[in-house]
């Protein structure tokens, strides 16, 4: 009889069946580190909870599903009417419900709301990203819709309830309600005062009619959302309900959906209005002004779902090289190896200790802390965002062959992984942001000065770093020019300033010598290999 040529050896078992929030310590020790010991119990039981779930072969097995099975646009239904509808997978169903029970769109009114949420949010990402698009809109949806109090009153109990309704119907008769937004045109991005949407008063105060287009409409399948139009006083912002009062659809034409390069399982949008229904939040031409505060909050998400995207990375190439041999031994033990790990990790933990810094700034909402949040979100957004998707390419090249496999998930991170960095305003208009905040609001930099301020002294790399970056503030001629630099900088000290102050010395060192102290090269790899990087790798390891 013929041997068998069909042997399978060294071959890495799955990562699943494990706890990703407790097995992700940077993010564990961040989330005790920020938390009221009065919640602390409840807070961690929560996410333990969630981590289970998110690590488990039937979740991880939805999200692959609702990735492999994108969603179809419905015009019209058999009988010829338009209906303008999306059809999921029943996966996506089932894992949207799993992130509005998890209270990943309930914060404005839990203790701690913030933090948890943020928390939730990174480890939720790491299941299937898509999802998150339509959680982070009805979540960052509140802020808005509290500059008008009736509004508030009326759509706030359903955007933060933790109980999905999946049916198209009046939004008075759902347990739970889901936003959507809409603000780019065809004709300009980011440039949102050049839209051409016109909003025409009618009869009762507040309501007008909105005709026009959205070239991008972020989950169109939401039941209601934020829109930006022309108001005879300039850009107004507007809730669209997708259902009417009396049960009837409201006009949202949805053209296409969106063919994207990841972010697949979620529908992206063309929509078109024709006479639609549409209610004012805030007063007319304040529109930028009363969706500020929802961009503020995804941008945050934005820094989050890259930190979650980066840590999922990091977990499977971790994972893979403590197990796959060659050249005679683990992977993980081979040098050079060992220093692709421990600068992927160490860029990971330096993600989400800023953005779990940042949720608890929300969540203590005094002056100083929002001041600290005008500067540090569009930095972190800017720069965090920016380094994702090398992470997520050198974290694939670290499974080999196995790693361009559509199989081993790694390239669903890579195709996911530039989005965030689009998402909320690309890298140039964060960076003109943060200049913005510089220019106009004093107060920030005090904030900011502050914060970092905190581990003077620690970390000689860390204070040639500080003083360099005051240099450069101290001389604006042309900084237009020079504003992606600054954001960097500004993202780069801050990160260092946390770890230095609350990440375990290895960690810390290697961060202050690759990314402050000029140690480090362009790719990842390239750390001292004087540094305890076995330490840092073992940190990084996904075992709970």
């Amino acid at each position: 009889m013929a041997g068998s040529t069909h042997t399978v050896t060294n071959q890495v078992p799955p990562l699943v069946g494990y706890d990703v929030f407790s097995a992700d310590r940077a993010l564990a020790a961040a989330v005790d580190r920020h938390l009221d010991p009065d919640v602390r119990e409840e807070v961690l039981g929560e996410l333990t909870a969630l981590g289970r779930t998110s690590g488990s072969a039937q979740v991880q097995d939805w999200g692959r599903l609702a990735n492999e099975n994108p969603p179809r646009l419905l015009t019209h239904d058999r009988y010829g009417n338009r209906i303008d509808e999306v059809e999921f997978h029943p996966s996506w169903h089932r894992l949207l419900g799993k992130g509005v029970s998890a209270g990943l769109t309930a914060a404005w009114g839990r203790p701690a709301g913030h933090l948890r949420r943020a928390a939730a949010f990174l480890v939720w990402t790491q299941v299937e990203a898509g999802n998150g698009c339509p959680l982070s809109m009805t979540h960052a949806a509140v802020p808005a819709l509290r500059t008008d109090p009736d509004l508030a009153a009326e759509w706030e109990p359903r955007l933060t309830s933790m109980v999905y309704d999946q049916e198209l119907r009046p939004a008075r008769l759902k347990a739970g309600a889901l936003f959507g937004m809409g603000m780019t045109e065809k004709q300009g991005g980011s440039d949102v005062r050049a839209n051409t949407t016109s909003a025409r008063p009618l009869a009762e105060d507040g309501t007008y009619e909105l005709t026009g287009h959205k070239w991008f409409c972020s989950a169109p399948m939401s039941d209601g959302f934020l829109v930006l139009a022309q108001a005879p006083g300039g850009p107004t912002c507007f809730l669209v309900p997708r259902v009417l009062e009396d049960g009837t659809r409201n006009v949202f034409r949805i053209q296409r959906l969106k063919d994207k390069l990841g972010n697949r399982s979620n529908a992206s949008g063309e929509v078109e209005f024709d006479g639609t229904w549409a209610r004012r939040v805030g007063g007319e031409g304040r529109g930028v002004r009363t969706i500020i505060e929802m961009v503020a909050a995804t941008r945050l998400d934005c820094v989050l779902g890259s930190a979650g995207l980066m840590r999922q990375a990091v977990a499977q190439a971790v994972h893979h090289c403590t197990y796959r041999e060659a050249f005679g031994g683990k992977l993980v033990d081979k040098p050079l190896m060992r220093n692709v790990l421990a600068d992927l990790a160490i860029e990971s933990e330096a993600a989400t200790t800023l953005a779990l810094r940042l949720a608890a700034a929300w969540d203590d909402g005094g002056e100083q802390e929002r001041a600290l949040l005008r500067i540090a979100v569009p930095a972190a957004k800017y720069w965090v965002t920016k380094r994702c998707p090398p992470v997520a390419v050198e974290a694939a090249e670290c499974l080999g062959g196995n790693g361009y496999v559509e199989e081993s998930g790694m390239p669903r991170l890579v195709r996911e992984s530039p989005l965030n960095s689009v998402w909320e305003g690309a890298g140039n208009v964060q960076a003109l942001d943060v200049l913005r905040a510089l220019q106009r609001e004093p107060g920030a930099l005090d904030a900011y000065l502050r914060e970092v301020g905190q581990a003077r002294g620690a970390d000689h790399r860390l204070d040639a770093a500080i003083k360099d970056l005051l240099t450069e503030l101290a001389d604006l001629e042309g900084v237009e020019g020079r504003a992606r630099r600054l954001a960097e900088r500004l993202a780069l000290v801050l990160q260092g300033s946390l770890l230095v102050r609350f990440a375990p010395p290895q960690v810390a060192d290697a961060f202050c010598a690759g990314r402050l102290g000029g140690d480090g090269g362009a790719v990842f790899g390239t750390l001292p290999h004087t540094l305890d990087l076995a330490s840092v790798v073992e940190r990084a390891r996904p075992v709970s």
